[in-house]
């Protein structure tokens, strides 16, 4: 089964009003197992593919996910766009809990976290300047106007290893490089969905103000648990207002990202790793 949009994020996030549950299926890759079964539907006329980050039941840590696994399945059944829904920490005193955040930068600081899908007798090099794609962002961004959310357009996402909160000298640190949210997930996804030709974006719900605000509580999962679900039903609205607006054709660089990118000619290139990284590098090594 096909779909063109993809959404990563809670379990919960599939169960909305307008969408058409269609199939659960497994999608194996060369990776390994994404993190669960992919749910595809129809939502206004769009075919959606919904994959839970965590797995159903949330019993993956960030640093357990499978990123490759996630991001190749989403390509081999036809995705070429993906929202991807998390919870972040505000650094900001102006991005309060329970705003929307929409980076257009990320740093990644994770350590254990396979972000390529590179290697093997093949070198590639995208350019990653530009993160995320500036047509779906703004589409998400316009959307949630639309909706008279409070959301805050660009900015950056540090991505950290967790599972562990950051220490207060840590958040103290990511504030000083002016950083707007902190989490634990996206610069992997993003890293990995550039290599696909894949367009990426994220819709990020600020849940606390990490460690740093000396007026609020220190973040802890209850917090974190309630002011998210406050937002799930505000993240339903958003995308099914979103997904009518994203366009059949793609005219953003994320299309092309590998047309210039791969370093290695085809006959030195492993038959295994041709034939492994098929639907990623195919068209290029016709």
């Amino acid at each position: 089964m096909q779909a063109e949009i993809a959404i990563i994020g809670g379990s919960g996030l599939y169960e909305m009003e307008d969408f058409t549950k269609e199939a659960e299926i497994e999608v194996p890759t060369p990776f390994g197992m994404p993190s669960d079964r992919i749910v595809i539907g129809t939502l206004k006329g769009k075919r959606l593919a919904f994959l839970p980050r965590h797995g159903k039941g949330h019993r993956i840590l960030p640093h357990e996910i499978n990123y490759q696994a996630n991001i190749f399945a989403l390509k081999k059944i036809g995705v070429k766009w993906i929202i991807s829904v998390s919870a972040v920490g505000s650094m900001k005193e102006e991005i309060k809990p329970g705003d929307f955040v929409i980076p257009t930068q990320f740093i990644d600081m994770t350590k254990r976290r396979k972000s390529t899908f590179f290697g093997d007798g093949i070198a590639a090099h995208v350019s990653f300047a530009d993160p995320v794609c500036p047509v779906l962002s703004k589409l998400i961004s316009d959307t949630a106007k639309e909706l008279s959310y409070t959301v805050h357009h660009g900015g950056t996402y540090i991505c950290i290893e967790g599972p562990q909160f950051s220490t207060r000298a840590e958040s103290e640190l990511y504030r000083s490089w002016n950083v707007d949210v902190i989490g634990m997930t996206n610069a992997p996804e993003a890293k990995l969905a550039r290599e696909a030709e894949i367009c990426y974006a994220t819709i990020a719900m600020a849940t606390d103000y990490d460690c740093w605000h000396e007026a609020e509580e220190d973040v802890s999962v209850e917090a974190v648990i309630k002011t998210l679900m406050e937002n799930v039903s505000k993240a339903k609205r958003l995308i099914s207002n979103l997904v009518e607006k994203i366009p059949e054709e793609r005219a953003c660089p994320c299309k092309d990202a590998l047309k210039d990118a791969i370093m290695t000619p085809k006959d030195k290139i492993p038959l295994e790793t041709l034939r492994k990284l098929e639907p990623i590098i195919g068209k290029y090594l016709k």
